[in-house]
């Protein structure tokens, strides 16, 4: 049972280290983190396994504060842990110091930047999720018949669903004989993942979706601590405090739940003692708080939201706290070991060592297709990340219940055990996708392209979190015909572009998919790919290269009048419209810019010079934000090169895909039209020149 005493005692320094460090900023949230500091005090220094000088040991519990606000309760935990100095406390929200006013993975103990309410619990679940396909590897490697994990069997899915409780949830025993031949227990724990959720954020959909998900895998090793101070930032929250119908729309998701006095420290460590995952379920704390706990005239006071107190009001408030011992430590548990000499993580380590933990693929010697044979993007994104997953057990699939269409479903049959199933819920899957990128994964995550605009703040959150994570975007664009408008991805491309750090890829055709999803692999960061739906002929032979800011120059001569930069579906419209033109005599060139983010500026550039700095870009993607505005930002400062932005201006309907491309102007027929028009410009332009 954890020292209440000193838990007591740890509780009133991190309230001073909250009060001191946003008065000294002159911002942040102290009310936010004062009602929470009982809760964060006893879990951080009474049921938290973690070592501290190894932040990234796969054997340690992970704690979230998806309520980032709260930083300050989160900075003055690990200040009362001995892992921040005072003064480093004093530079809270200051310029290039880690202790940002909401947690990023600057700072060392930060899972993942959080802030933007509603996210943390699905990077949880992703993050338990994790844990669980590593304790399912090991399990699979000490099979006695030697069975792979496959073949055993023992698929994620069905690991949670059908292996013995005692085997997957706190501890896994197994019997391995020592030198003297006699039977040793082995004791591998599986970590836990703590979430701090605010009530305000409560309201959040995405929250719900990580509950439905974590539920369905069964995930006992995630606990949500729910800090109800029924305060939000402008007044009362939904539910106030009625802990009682937060508790049971937590068990109407299966969910176990756990009401409690959240100031209560003996009440608090008496559920983290008790049977947290022990039910085969994923667990919620319900605690009732009082926002600006611990200062009387801050209690439960509206009007005091991200606001700190000025230094009277400061002195005031630390009277009220009594004796603070500035000497009092809190002493973090490391992760348990294990009785033999073998752990967990050594047994993780050397299975992922043999395996090749950046495993990558030349799709050229396994997988291609045939100059003319009409195939998909989509169906070669499903075939490669199928073939990579072979040679890359980092490699995880979460596909949107749409894996049929997206053919993630190639990846399940071969790889069931990494294959994630995260049904309609675009939010959760994209936090699911950091949560698991950050514990080693390498997620690939694919939905509708249209969809992913739903989880833009998810995207965006993950490049500020450092996430590894590929997503992919299919039945792009008008080309998908019948569907109609809100199934077709128009805006994805600018979407993508406009996150920090990423890349974005838009393959031609199948071989060159094949490359770029190897590529896209072994590329940290965000990465986007944008298939398409309909089958279009392979254009490159399987021995072309494509790498990550390359361009292909498709088609081209010595004469060329213009330039036409396409990619995607409409790259094949391109060179349809380029050979037609030849056979009149006219000739132009035609570059893929598969790599949109970065883009291949050297070739774009020496292609409009050589073709009268006359250059057309076309694009199945609205205008804004897509292809044309990325040429036309290389030709930003040189006012010689006039671009013509060829893109879906018109709002598209149901029809053919190649109705709606002539609709839009965007067809073969409608690039000969505008070629002709620009050619037939400018010759009158030359005409009249020499006239004078």
């Amino acid at each position: 049972m954890a020292d209440t005493l000193k838990l007591q005692e740890l509780a009133k320094l991190i309230r001073f280290y909250i009060l001191k460090m946003t008065t000294e900023a002159g911002s942040g949230h102290p009310t936010s983190s004062l009602s929470a500091a009982d809760l964060a005090t006893a879990l951080f220094f009474g049921k938290l396994r973690y070592d501290t000088k190894d932040p990234q040991n796969p054997a340690n519990d992970r704690v979230i504060f998806s309520k980032g606000h709260a930083s300050p309760l989160f900075y003055a935990l690990w200040a009362a842990a001995g892992e921040i100095s005072g003064e480093e406390l004093a530079a809270y929200r200051k310029f290039e110091s880690p202790l940002e006013g909401h947690p990023t993975p600057r700072f060392k103990f930060a899972e993942a930047a959080t802030g933007s309410l509603g996210q943390g619990l699905s990077i949880g679940v992703g993050m338990a999720l994790a844990m669980r396909l590593d304790q399912l590897s090991v399990l699979g490697s000490q099979l006695s018949d030697k069975q792979s994990l496959r073949s055993s069997s023992i698929s994620l899915t069905a690991g949670l669903k059908s292996l013995p409780v005692s085997q997957l949830t706190g501890q896994l025993k197994t019997d391995k004989p020592n030198s003297d031949n006699r039977k040793q227990k082995t004791d591998n724990r599986l970590p836990m993942v703590y979430v701090l959720l605010g009530d305000s954020e409560m309201a959040e959909g995405s929250v719900w979706e990580a509950c439905e998900i974590a539920s369905f895998y069964k995930l006992s090793n995630v606990v949500a601590i729910v800090d109800v101070n029924r305060l939000g930032q402008s007044g009362e929250t939904m539910l106030g405090w009625d802990t009682e119908k937060y508790a049971k729309r937590f068990e109407a998701f299966s969910w176990e739940a756990h009401v409690i006095d959240g100031h209560n420290l003996e009440e608090i460590a008496g559920v983290f003692d008790g049977t947290l995952g022990k039910a085969g379920k994923p667990t919620a704390i319900i605690a009732k708080t009082v926002k600006g706990k611990g200062v009387s005239f801050l209690e439960d006071k509206e009007g005091w939201h991200g606001k700190a107190l000025p230094k009277e009001d400061f002195e005031k408030a630390v009277r009220e706290l009594g004796e603070v011992d500035r000497n009092v430590k809190g002493e973090i548990a490391k992760p348990k070991g294990i009785t033999s000499s073998q752990s967990i993580t050594s047994i993780t380590s050397s299975i992922k060592k043999a395996r090749g933990t950046r495993g990558t693929l030349d799709t050229r010697d396994t997988l291609s297709y045939k100059v003319g044979e009409e195939v998909a993007t989509r169906k070669a994104y499903g075939e490669a990340i199928a073939a990579l997953g072979s040679v890359n057990e980092d490699i995880v699939v979460l596909d949107g219940e749409v894996k049929n269409s997206t053919f993630a479903e190639i990846f399940k049959e071969k790889h069931p055990e990494r294959f994630l199933e995260m049904f309609i819920a675009e939010q959760n899957m994209a936090g699911v996708a950091l949560g698991l990128a950050k514990r080693g994964k390498v997620p690939f995550a694919s939905t509708f392209a249209a969809f992913w605009t739903r989880a833009f703040d998810q995207v965006r959150m993950a490049a500020i979190s450092g996430g590894n994570i590929k997503f992919i975007g299919s039945h792009a664009g008008v080309a998908i015909g019948e569907d109609g408008p809100s199934q077709m991805g128009l805006e994805d491309i600018a979407m993508f572009r406009s996150v920090f750090g990423s890349t974005v890829l838009c393959p031609g055709d199948a071989n060159a998919c094949l490359q770029l999803v190897s590529e896209a692999a072994a590329c940290d960061g965000i990465v986007y790919i944008r298939t398409n739906r309909p089958a279009t002929p392979v254009i490159y032979r399987a021995d072309e290269e494509f790498k990550i800011g390359g361009s292909k120059v498709v088609r081209s001569s010595n004469n060329d009048k213009l330039t036409i930069v396409a990619c995607g579906v409409t790259l094949v419209e391109a060179i349809a419209a380029a050979e037609e033109l030849a056979q009149s005599g006219v000739n132009v060139r035609v570059v893929d810019a598969y790599s949109i983010k970065p883009i291949d500026e050297a070739t774009i550039k020496r292609a409009a010079k050589e073709t009268g700095n006359l250059v057309i870009t076309v694009e199945d993607h609205y205008p804004e934000g897509g292809l044309g505005d990325v040429v036309l930002n290389v030709f930003a400062t040189d006012p010689r090169v006039n671009i013509h932005k060829l893109a879906v201006y018109k709002m598209p309907m149901s029809g053919k895909g190649d109705e709606l491309l002539e609709y839009e102007g965007i067809s073969k027929k409608a690039i000969i039209s505008k070629v002709k028009s620009l050619l037939m410009t400018k010759k009158a332009a030359s005409d009249f020149s020499r006239a004078d």
